[in-house]
């Protein structure tokens, strides 16, 4: 579905002063305007994608503060209020007697066709919890998230709308939500009352909140769950690690306890006694995290990803996105961990040649050096169109400059540094260069046959050995062989210098 935006601009434009309203009405980008804002003794403003403008020199005072809180609708607990019939959000600025002296005033609009990239998922049935940073347009894909799941599947649902954000001001509920029903809420702290409200008054078969933000609230959520209710929702935090963090909100991933266990199992496992894990199944099946518009990484199955996650390894994720030309494009990504460094690799580098690498947001000279020291070649080009490798940091990656976007339009492979330290760097060159005549998998070999000949020492009556350091996945690997030859093994040191040591147990 091609994407169609409906704002009802003139009716936000009819509540501001005449000398605020007609230089506002000249700007030429007037379709992308994201908000107005009156404070008290400033200059009134207009906030556009890209820039910002003063609309008129003079100075707001409280006459044009009268003027609009005359001409909407009135301040609710939260100090937010709306237009009637429209999705607008005008919030308020008081000072300690209450007296308004600052007005946000949002444009609110409807985006038909924005979920093109999640359909699926939510046609699945599955509960789904969407993630993302303020503006980047959690509430516009719930909106259309009601209107599909009501006027195209047919199901009956019901909408939990705090602020009126979803479905916009009045009692008569904004068309963009389809023929889903909309139950309003006095004040923000009865959200969770609603919530099982709804279940329990009006059989809905999908419900929709925004913004689960508290105890009651999550607690609410797998209330609705737990009876067979389809939940689609917004909570705050960027991705499912930000949702783990968080003690007030993890419940809605099963919630995170600590387990104490037993000096065997800790032998076995290879972890200290105390470890965390998942407490319960996962309020919401799927978690997607909005990167961009148009832009979303994927946790298919929460319950997986979050164990995974405790384990300390590594999650693979999908990321879809539309093309130019509207489609959905998807591909794996999958965080590779080898010592302290993180690396996102979208795809892996094949082939015997070395690749070509272009650097974003590294430092060169500490590469170079890295390189000297390893006795490594480095090709490193100034162009995309001839490189085989983009390498930049984790900061960079996470706020996608137009670089990084290029890169990934070009479909490059990307590796992502946890920073610039000479550690991270040295694993990186040790992960995609051949090193010392041999490459990861004949270094694994040798890792592992290392273990073996341990192995063979102590139970031939030696005394304990320690191995070389390694990666923590090849620790892994050697702590399972002394495990299979009924031998005890510990890791010893620091990275990178950690290391095992096999012994009698």
């Amino acid at each position: 579905m091609q994407k169609v935006i409906t704002d009802d601009l003139d009716a936000l434009t009819d509540v501001l002063p005449p000398h605020i309203r007609q230089p506002l009405c000249q700007q030429k980008d007037i379709s992308e305007l994201l908000e107005v804002v009156l404070d008290l003794g400033r200059s009134p403003e207009a906030r556009f994608p890209h820039r910002e403008v003063v609309l008129n020199p003079d100075e707001i005072n409280e006459e044009d503060i009268d003027y609009v809180t005359a001409r909407i609708s009135s301040f609710g607990d939260d100090n937010r209020a709306g237009i009637e019939r429209t999705l607008h959000r005008i919030s308020a600025i008081r000072n300690r007697k209450g007296r308004i002296i600052g007005l946000t005033c949002r444009v609110g609009r409807a985006v038909f066709g924005t979920i093109k990239v999640i359909e699926d998922l939510i046609r699945s049935g599955k509960s789904v919890l969407l993630l993302g940073r303020p503006g980047v347009g959690k509430t516009t894909m719930l909106r259309e998230v009601a209107r599909v799941l009501a006027d195209d599947i047919n199901k009956r649902v019901i909408i939990v709308d705090t602020s009126n954000e979803i479905a916009g001001d009045g009692d008569i509920p904004h068309p963009a939500i389809g023929h889903a029903r909309r139950m309003q809420v006095k004040t923000p702290t009865m959200q969770h009352a609603v919530m099982i409200e709804a279940v329990e008054n009006h059989m809905p078969e999908v419900i929709v909140i925004d913004e689960i933000g508290t105890e009651l609230e999550a607690q609410a959520a797998r209330t609705i769950a737990e009876r067979g209710v389809q939940l689609v929702g917004t909570a705050h935090g960027n991705t499912l690690e930000n949702l783990m963090m968080n003690p007030t909100l993890s419940d809605l991933i099963g919630g995170i306890q600590t387990v104490t266990l037993g000096d065997e199992e800790a032998k076995r496992r290879g972890t200290q006694k105390s470890i965390l894990e998942r407490k319960a199944p996962p309020t919401f099946d799927i978690v997607v995290e909005i990167q961009e518009r148009d832009r979303v990484a994927i946790h298919p199955d929460v319950g997986q990803a979050v164990d995974t996650l405790l384990r300390g390894q590594p999650v693979a994720t999908e990321v879809r996105w539309l093309d130019e030309a509207g489609e959905v494009r998807s591909r794996k990504e999958v965080p590779a961990t080898t010592g302290q460094e993180t690396i996102k690799i979208k795809p892996p580098v094949r082939g015997n040649n070395l690749p070509k690498l272009y650097l974003f947001g590294v430092n060169r000279g500490r590469i170079e050096q890295m390189a000297k020291e390893m006795q490594l070649s480095l090709d490193i080009v100034n162009s995309l169109s001839n490189t085989s490798l983009f390498v930049t940091s984790k900061s960079y990656y996470r706020r996608k400059p137009q670089k990084v976007k290029d890169a990934e339009a070009a479909n490059l492979p990307i590796y992502v540094l946890k920073s610039n330290t000479p550690a991270q760097i040295r694993q990186l060159l040790a992960t995609i260069y051949p090193r010392a005549g041999r490459d990861k998998a004949d270094l694994l070999e040798v890792a592992l046959g290392e273990a073996e000949e341990a192995v063979n020492q102590v139970k031939g009556g030696g005394e304990a050995v320690e191995l070389s350091p390694q990666s923590a996945y090849i620790r892994r690997l050697q702590h399972l062989i002394a495990e299979r030859n009924n031998l005890a093994s510990k890791s010893l040191g620091k990275d990178p210098h950690r290391r095992v040591r096999i012994y009698r147990g």
